[in-house]
């Protein structure tokens, strides 16, 4: 029997973190169009128990965990007669990954808070598809080392990350001069701090290009969410700062560029769709034969390429003043920018606040070279005291 036909009799069971979210929903779509190759295992959620509810009394998982427990009852209840596990509370989100029966672990819980579960599946043997970038951006250094000794992959699904990993294939041997991230720019490309002052969370969350959950959205909007990638991109292949660079790409269709010593480029295209990226990750080595809408280039007469403007948008800045400074301070610089980005959200803080606020936490903050596991937590959570008072403030 070829190894294609054993695999369409042994499905991926996947556990979804983050099963109600943006890349959850999508990954929860790839499952049902490419059942044959994937089944739900475990789904996890924070607070959002009718959708986690709905979502597993349709793909029939072993197990759910909400993590809001007050929302436990009525999951339970719910779910009662579908004979479906559910377990509820932080420490089960970050145990529920040693379940023996999960092969692939979907990390894409939003923000800081995917960060134990992400340790403890690799910890546990499972691979990963990654989603959630701050894990990498918080503890890269601890993460890949652990994966490393644990001899565990890690297959990234942020789609730059995703680009650069397809093309790598086959080049292994082949050192990398530089990386080159795209950035669509977001809804404000080419906009200036004045414009900047005044503009509100509904214009942030209109991303012209891709369809992303909130937080995602307004960091986009910001540059933050590609400062995050550079910084993930560091630790996924191991490489130095300065051969990081980053150009906005309007029109979202090369996704990353790899350049070799001899100069040579490859780029991976394709239209702005997370399913594709999804699907890889979960699939890899396999590419999988799907009916996702396909590229025209005559649709797309004119692929630009523009500089970013770190002057206006000083989170890119900042993201690679934390990457060089190293030791806690990226951990420093999401857990500020998760929680300026929330007040934005509310209407605490202007847009532009978000970017001084970060600033000033990274400079308050005390600096650890090498920090621990429980160094990061504290830092997290002694920084987002700071940055609140700073709000406040």
């Amino acid at each position: 029997m070829s190894i294609q036909s054993d695999t369409l009799h042994q499905p991926k069971r996947i556990a979804i973190m983050g099963s109600t979210g943006s890349i959850g929903t999508q990954a929860l779509e790839v499952i049902k169009e490419q059942s044959q190759y994937f089944e739900v295992e475990v789904l996890v959620a924070n607070a959002n128990a009718e959708l986690l509810i709905q979502q597993a009394i349709e793909f029939k998982p072993n197990a759910v965990v909400i993590g809001d427990e007050s929302k436990y009852k009525q999951v339970k209840d719910a779910l009662f007669a579908h004979d479906i596990k559910v377990f509820a509370g932080s420490k089960s989100i970050e145990q529920i990954v040693e379940m023996e029966t999960i092969d692939v672990v979907l990390a894409s819980i939003v923000g800081y808070a995917g960060l134990a579960s992400t340790v403890n599946a690799i910890k546990h043997h499972k691979k990963i598809a990654l989603a959630n970038k701050e894990t990498l951006v918080v503890a890269g250094e601890l993460v890949t080392k652990l994966a490393y000794e644990q001899a565990v992959n890690i297959y990234p699904v942020d789609s730059e990350h995703s680009a650069i990993f397809q093309c790598l294939a086959g080049e292994f041997e082949n050192k990398i001069e530089k990386i080159y991230l795209t950035a669509s720019g977001g809804p404000f490309r080419g906009k200036d701090k004045s414009f900047l002052q005044h503009v509100k969370k509904e214009q942030a969350l209109k991303h012209p290009n891709w369809v992303m959950g909130a937080k995602i959205t307004i960091d986009s909007a910001s540059l933050m969410n590609k400062g995050l990638e550079v910084i993930e991109a560091k630790w996924l292949f191991d490489l130095k700062p300065e051969q990081i660079d980053v150009i906005v790409h309007p029109q979202s269709i090369i996704h990353s560029i790899v350049q070799f010593t001899d100069g040579s480029m490859k780029a991976q295209m394709g239209l702005p769709d997370m399913k594709l990226p999804i699907q890889y990750a979960m699939a890899y080595p396999q590419r999988l034969q799907n009916n996702f809408p396909r590229f025209d280039f005559l649709n797309y007469p004119q692929l630009t390429f523009e500089k970013p403007d770190t002057e206006t948008f000083a989170n890119l800045k900042l993201a690679y003043q934390a990457m060089n400074k190293a030791g806690n301070m990226p951990c420093v610089l999401n857990a500020a920018n998760e929680v300026v980005v929330q007040a934005f959200l509310e209407d605490k803080i202007g847009f532009l606040q978000m970017s001084d606020i970060i600033a000033k936490a990274m400079d308050k903050m005390p600096f650890i070279k090498q920090p621990s596991l429980q160094d990061y937590f504290q830092c997290d959570k002694e920084t987002r005291i700071l940055v609140k008072e700073l709000i406040v403030g």
